[in-house]
């Protein structure tokens, strides 16, 4: 049987940890003389005695290293029992949400998803927007561990390259995880700071600057406005969120290399090299429509063709306007945009760049050995010859993902939604970018209008999508628990 005592600890640890944050939208709403401190309070102590519990009950004598099946495990319960108790503030808040909504919105702030459910965020408590983007905040650095410590010795969709690149680190899950948290959260912390200043110098106020600050890093795209960015008006806030938006969706492994002297590590990645052509390609391509097709000045299109493809590829979410305006082109760009997401061992979703560089390398070895039959053709990533069975995780993890953005759609489309409301809200969530495509769920729009079940598919799509899809599903195989 399996032990439960380690992944109970873990769940235990990071709930007295999600406690200690509750604090500060506690003070901020405390400050500002609102009633909702009350329900963060109660929900911070509540919280705390459980993990509290969950750690007294589960310390055992000796540290013992995690099982690959204890690791699925604990990924998936980790993000899910963390998502209900994050939900217990936004519930019981003067916002009045329920299980459906609060869940939802939880969902998409820990899994840095950025879709919301909240109408009126302009005069909403300063509490429960600051807890928001904590909430991403704390996602971010989540999903960059987990994406370069522990999904990587599990082999989920290919990401045992991640751990090639990454050798010198430990091969346990939990000591290496908590190498990587030391270095990483400096920089991540640092980075988030700067961001904020930046924000703050060009006329956001200092709780805007802020909060905009934790979901820039994260690439979340959680705003204290309905109007997100756009709310501003500033175009120097749009290009200091498109720089910070780009370092978010950065392999966060290469800062601290970067750091330690190797400066030119960053431009010899090929995630990095795709990520920034697939930017800039996009960026030139709806620069020249918006160009050739609107009223806008080159320098105007550029910023929002610039900002809008990044929020989007980033899945951050922030919007300067409604792209969804500007023609069947951009909207269909903005739509395979979504599929990609940023590098691995960022904080960005899709499908990731490295993915795709690893597509490109197969078919261009399958394209020579077509041509020249008898030669040795040998398949590369970042100039290492790639294992076959790296390829194959890569080529499932993109089946499995088209697979499950499909089921998505018809599931969403049997609650009465429309083609593209479906088809843009079943890949938004799965992709964990924010805002999908038309009137109601687009850039201008949000979830609340949705049916409670389709709000509750969406909530499994996000956490399916943050977690690389196999970690979820392989908890269905009845074989898993059979092992």
């Amino acid at each position: 049987m399996m032990d439960w005592r380690p992944i109970m600890l873990v769940v235990g640890i990071l709930l007295v940890i999600l406690a200690v944050f509750m604090i500060p939208p506690m003070v901020a709403d405390l400050a500002a003389g609102h009633p909702d401190w009350q329900v963060f309070l109660t929900s911070a102590c509540l919280t705390l005695f459980t993990g509290v519990s969950l750690v007294l009950m589960n310390r055992a004598p000796g540290a013992a290293d995690l099982t690959g099946r204890q690791a699925f495990l604990l990924t998936t319960l980790v993000w899910v029992v963390l998502t209900f108790f994050a939900a217990l503030p936004l519930q019981f808040s003067e916002l009045e949400l329920g299980l459906a909504d609060a869940v939802f919105e939880a969902m998409s702030g820990i899994t840095t998803t950025g879709s919301t459910v909240i109408v009126g965020l302009d005069s909403a408590p300063p509490g429960i927007l600051l807890w928001r983007a904590i909430l991403q905040w704390l996602g971010g650095i989540g999903i960059i561990v987990m994406g370069v410590a522990v999904l990587p010795i599990l082999s989920v969709g290919g990401m045992q390259l991640v751990r090639a690149e990454s050798s010198d680190l430990s091969d346990k899950i939990l000591p290496r995880a908590a190498q990587i948290a030391s270095g990483i959260g400096l920089i991540y912390l640092g980075l988030t700071l700067t961001c904020a200043i930046a924000y703050w110098s060009a006329g956001m106020a200092s709780f805007d600057a802020a909060a905009h600050a934790m979901t820039t890093i994260a690439t979340g795209g959680y705003s204290t406005s309905d109007g997100s960015i756009g709310h501003f008006a500033n175009p120097s806030i749009e290009w200091i969120a498109v720089v910070f938006m780009v370092l978010g969706a950065l392999p966060f492994v290469l800062y601290i290399q970067f750091t330690n002297g190797q400066l030119g590590v960053p431009f010899r990645d090929s995630q990095v090299r795709w990520f920034l052509g697939i930017v800039g390609s996009a960026t030139v391509l709806i620069t020249f429509w918006l160009t050739l097709q609107s009223d806008l000045p080159p320098r105007d299109a550029l910023r929002s063709a610039a900002f809008n493809v990044i929020s989007v590829i980033t899945g951050t979410g922030y919007a300067s306007t409604d792209y969804g305006l500007w023609g069947t082109f951009p909207v269909q760009v903005m739509f395979f945009l979504m599929c990609i997401g940023g590098c691995t061992g960022s904080t960005t979703g899709g499908i990731k760049v490295f993915r795709f560089s690893v597509l490109y390398a197969v078919a261009s070895a399958q394209v020579a050995r077509l041509i020249r039959p008898h030669s040795v053709v040998i398949t590369t990533f970042n100039g290492r010859p790639l294992p076959q069975a790296a390829a194959v995780a890569v080529i499932t993890f993109v089946f499995m993902f088209a697979l499950c953005f499909s089921i998505g759609a018809l599931a969403l489309s049997a609650f009465g939604l429309d083609y593209l409301t479906a088809m843009s809200g079943s890949l938004t969530a799965l992709a964990n970018v924010g805002p999908g495509l038309g009137p109601e769920i687009g850039p201008s729009g949000n979830f609340s209008g949705l049916p409670d079940g389709a709000k509750w598919i969406l909530s499994f799509a996000m956490l399916v999508g943050r977690l690389e899809l196999f970690t979820v599903l392989i908890l269905a195989a009845p074989g898993f628990w059979r092992a």
